[in-house]
């Protein structure tokens, strides 16, 4: 006999389950007690907030492809990591959230900090269930792991009612995880896809997800480069191709070069393998016509509810992406100088004129590319500083990427941090802008604690730098809301036993750097931006001197009219 708590706990652990992060809460003090007796095999880090929680469950999935579990109380809690559920859904990365729940006996009665979990993440997860029998905790658990990894992977959401915890159960916990395999496309349809590419004039190659296995990425790459044909990754996933490849050709995301929209716009044929064709991907749907795109789309995915989702696909095909990228074989056709030119302008577009700022990010990106190892991590939250490491860094072969789909601020240094815990030998760099930084700051305390603290680089310009770009385009000179007094960061780190220091000048950066590697407790550095280095190939001042002229004509034309 053991209690619901234990026979959660007992279950998580023969399914593979090594870490969860989370807060802890009168609601599940079962299951706390019982990850007390597993600690040598299933660690719970404790964290600072639900949210931050939530961010390092969410990049835990999108790096190993295990569902992250983070675990927090009802109400207040499960409100506070509903940022983390959001940001997996839309980067379709692996993650099970159980939260507390009132008891059984109290439920419908908006008791102390109820929630009803179905209503609140129905449209947030991929699914979202309650526990109402002890004895079912196996069979639930076991259909929220198959659901958080399978088909198009994403978040569950499981709320436990404390009487589920503290019942009793002679029920048997899980034997191990379920061996699920990719569905996989059939000859003839292979044949198809393969035929719409050797009749291609411009055929293009999108991909995305988190769900690729070493093997998928490599044959998909192999398979490119026999064929010779261009490759461009979904927005925040130029980790999964390798950017040193001659048919890498870059990012189809926010802020996205002129030459990645050309690619996308003038493709005959793309083949668009386990993407979900975002507004980013897409600049706002704008790129490829709804329904039906001019250029013919092959679609691969491994879930179904993905194709035609969107764009009504020329051939849609129901398949995993290894599995797919497993059974291609290459094809030829007269395209050499369409993928040459795609490489070109992607290798052009890494170098950024040198900036206007104290510190010039350009040249910091250049000795970054330089001297940061083939197998670094990544990470960064949202903000116009994303652009740096976004679009101006080469990510390896086995170099990786954890950024959000959903543009949450916050969570580059909770994804840091799990990825410090995951991969403690790996360099971890969080890129960091001064907003973004302080909505998870608290979260260095997490790192110190767990013995995982990553290197951080605050791109401090004092501003809330994408919504100043947009308020100078759309009222320029007219500043309300996005300007920010910040504390000293380096004390601040200091305070959480971080090396620290403030990079005044771009001179002094590969300096401080190597100090932040040779750090055994981490590192955040300061960095000194201007304002006016608010994107790298336009100042704050051409942005409103542009928006300026761009409304007084509009104002002539009005008048004259």
């Amino acid at each position: 006999m053991r209690n619901g708590g234990q026979l959660l706990v007992d279950s998580l652990v023969a399914l593979g389950a090594r870490r969860g992060f989370g807060v802890p809460g009168e609601s599940y003090l079962a299951v706390l007690d019982a990850l007390y007796d597993v600690q040598d095999r299933l660690d719970f880090v404790l964290c600072r907030n639900e949210g931050g929680a939530a961010f390092m469950a969410a990049a835990h999935g999108k790096l190993t492809g295990q569902p992250g579990l983070c675990f927090v109380t009802r109400g207040p809690g499960v409100t506070n990591a509903s940022i983390g559920v959001h940001t997996a859904m839309q980067d379709s990365a692996p993650m099970i959230l159980f939260v507390g729940q009132v008891g059984t006996d109290m439920k419908g009665r908006e008791a102390f900090q109820e929630i009803d979990y179905r209503a609140v993440f129905g449209s947030m997860a991929k699914w979202a269930v309650e526990i109402d029998d002890v004895d079912r905790i196996p069979e639930i658990l076991s259909r929220a792991w198959i659901t958080a990894t399978t088909g198009r992977p994403g978040p569950v959401v499981v709320a436990l009612p404390e009487d589920m915890l503290t019942s009793r159960t002679d029920r048997s916990p899980l034997p191990g995880p379920a061996l699920i395999a990719e569905p996989a496309p059939d000859a003839a349809t292979l044949a198809q896809a393969r035929e719409m590419l050797a009749g291609a004039a411009r055929p293009l190659i999108l991909l995305g997800g988190c769900n690729w296995s070493d093997e998928g990425r490599a044959a998909l790459q192999s398979f490119a480069e026999a064929s010779d044909i261009p490759a461009i990754v979904a927005f925040r996933y130029q980790d999964r191709f390798d950017n040193h490849s001659s048919v890498y050709a870059g990012e189809a995301g926010v802020g996205m070069p002129p030459h990645v929209k050309a690619l996308i716009r003038d493709a005959d044929v793309i083949l668009a393998v386990n993407v979900r064709f975002g507004e980013m991907t897409t600049d706002g749907y704008g790129l490829l016509d709804v329904p039906v795109p001019a250029s013919a789309l092959i679609h691969v995915h491994g879930s179904d509810r993905e194709i035609g989702k969107i764009y009504r696909p020329a051939l849609g095909i129901h398949a995993g992406p290894n599995a797919f990228a497993a059974a291609l074989t290459p094809v030829s056709g007269d395209w050499g100088a369409w993928r040459a030119k795609a490489r070109r302008d992607f290798q052009d577009s890494l170098t950024a004129p040198a900036q206007p700022s104290p510190v010039d990010m350009a040249a910091v990106m250049a000795h970054l590319r330089d001297t940061l190892p083939g197998d670094a991590i990544i990470t960064n939250g949202a903000g116009n500083f994303a652009i740096w490491p976004n679009k101006f860094f080469a990510f390896g072969r086995n170099a990786r990427l954890l950024a959000p789909q959903s543009g949450a601020m916050g969570y580059g240094l909770p994804a840091a941090i799990a990825a410090r815990l995951e991969s403690p030998d790996r360099v971890v760099v969080c890129f960091a802008g001064d907003g973004d930084f302080q909505m998870t700051c608290q979260e260095l305390g997490t790192a110190m604690q767990a013995g995982a603290q990553p290197i951080v680089l605050v791109l401090n310009n004092g501003i809330y730098g994408t919504i100043r770009a947009h308020q100078e385009r759309n009222y320029p000179g007219r500043v309300s809301g996005t300007t920010m007094q910040n504390p000293d960061f380096t004390m601040l780190a200091r305070a959480y036993g971080f090396y620290a220091e403030r990079v005044g000048q771009t001179g002094d950066f590969a300096a401080a750097f190597a100090r932040a590697l040779a750090s055994p407790t981490g590192a955040v550095l300061d960095l000194n931006i201007s304002a006016e280095a608010l994107t790298p190939r336009q100042t704050l001042t051409q942005m409103r001197e542009a928006a300026m002229a761009a409304h007084h004509a509009a104002d002539s034309a009005s008048s004259s009219a």
